[in-house]
């Protein structure tokens, strides 16, 4: 069974929750998307790190609409720091990534209570052997030779750990695993790390 090829996608869809039959979308979800996108772009060599910041290193398109929305967001600016471009229009690539994955029929968008004049919608996966599929990976990643682990199997790893992702990756794994943890997150690029910093000042500004 196939799988999306992206990050942005993976992480989304192992955001589903069986239990509630839904997606579970929280603060974290934005942050950890822009993350995604960013290592994505990383990974295909479209961009690299330069002191910390993030620089373009091809404009080149590639025919996915949510990184090369953000590529072009990149492209359109100086460098900037990794968190900055965690931090900014994090919603929007939610709604991006959810609408591309609606179009290529990997899940369904339902509204509930449509007919109030603020919309609630619940997000289903078509097939959930796709995410049994995906949460394989990351378990495999936790336990297999880490010279056998793909980089892009270490950033869905080290990405999931710093948004604390409970569907994947529950507090008490991460716990079990967590030098494995941290050597993935290393080989995974720097947005992870960002990340953490991004949602551990989100939720100092919540008070939560």
């Amino acid at each position: 069974m196939d799988v999306p090829g992206s990050l942005t996608a993976q992480l989304y869809l192992l955001a589903y929750d069986p239990r509630k039959e839904r997606v579970v979308t929280n603060y974290r979800l934005p942050y950890l998307l822009r993350a995604a996108a960013l290592t994505d772009l990383l990974l295909m060599g479209r961009i690299a790190d330069d002191d910390g910041k993030v620089r373009v290193v091809s404009k080149d398109r590639l025919g996915d609409p949510v990184l090369d929305g953000l590529l072009h967001q990149l492209a359109e600016s100086g460098p900037r720091p990794w968190r900055h471009w965690i931090g900014k229009d994090g919603r929007a690539t939610v709604r991006a990534v959810r609408d591309e994955l609606e179009m290529r029929r990997w899940v369904r968008v339902e509204l509930r209570q449509p007919f109030l004049i603020f919309n609630r919608s619940a997000v289903r996966v078509r097939d959930t052997r796709v995410v049994k599929r995906l949460a394989a990976r990351v378990a495999g990643a936790l336990s297999g030779p880490v010279s056998r682990i793909g980089d892009r199997d270490a950033a869905l790893v080290g990405l999931a750990a710093a948004a604390d992702l409970g569907t994947v990756l529950p507090r008490a794994k991460q716990r079990a695993h967590k030098r494995r943890i941290e050597q993935l997150t290393e080989r995974g690029g720097p947005a992870a790390a960002a990340l953490r910093k991004v949602i551990q000042q989100a939720r100092g500004a919540s008070g939560g």
